[in-house]
């Protein structure tokens, strides 16, 4: 086989694999607007960072305080990938990390997650993403899977902590906490986050 029949391959094979990731994106979108989700805030406008986190503006704009999970997200991801698609184009990676992402996007929007939150967490008033965060969550993701892709993994390890440390610092809450909390809730830490 000569270079030019495998590069056309492999460009076959890469263009696949991204229209996998917009389907897997697509239904993300279109899943959340059939569950009932708003395209955008209820106050019917978008602000390019929501900073309140028990707030109505929370998971409504383009960018929060939980845009860095979504982040490491990616970073954890583009892992997986690596371990389990080792063999696999990157754009096989990126699809893979999509519908981990998606999947997490819908079910977190569902009313029974949702309803855990409320519960279990610091988020009482949480009613879910608007589908603009949702996207941009998916965004950060993306970002964060190609960061990982070219930063030396030490950076990337750097980065995920300071990312963790900084928002248990601004909003007691990050990616650990949340993850914590959602599946075996300690009623100390909902103490002492429910005190900012």
């Amino acid at each position: 086989m000569t270079d030019t029949t495998s590069q056309a391959g492999e460009n076959s094979t890469t263009h696949f694999w991204l229209a996998v990731t917009f389907v897997i994106i697509l239904v993300q979108v279109v899943s959340q607007y059939l569950m009932g989700r708003l395209w955008i805030c209820e106050c019917g406008y978008v602000k390019l960072f929501e900073a309140g986190v028990n707030t109505p503006g929370n998971s409504q704009h383009l960018f929060d305080w939980y845009t860095p999970s979504h982040i490491i997200h990616g970073f954890l991801f583009y892992g997986l990938g690596w371990l389990v698609l080792r063999k696999k184009p990157l754009a096989a990676k990126l699809a893979l990390a999509a519908l981990i992402e998606a999947g997490w996007e819908i079910l977190e929007n569902s009313p029974l997650v949702i309803d855990r939150y409320r519960t279990a967490t610091m988020a009482v008033g949480y009613s879910g993403d608007s589908i603009l965060n949702s996207g941009m969550d998916m965004v950060a993701m993306i970002a964060g899977f190609f960061f990982a892709v070219r930063a030396p993994i030490w950076l990337t390890v750097v980065l995920t902590i300071a990312f963790e440390i900084l928002t248990a610092i601004v909003i007691r809450d990050n990616l650990t906490l949340n993850v914590v909390m959602l599946v075996w809730p300690i009623e100390a830490v909902k103490t002492w986050q429910g005190a900012l």
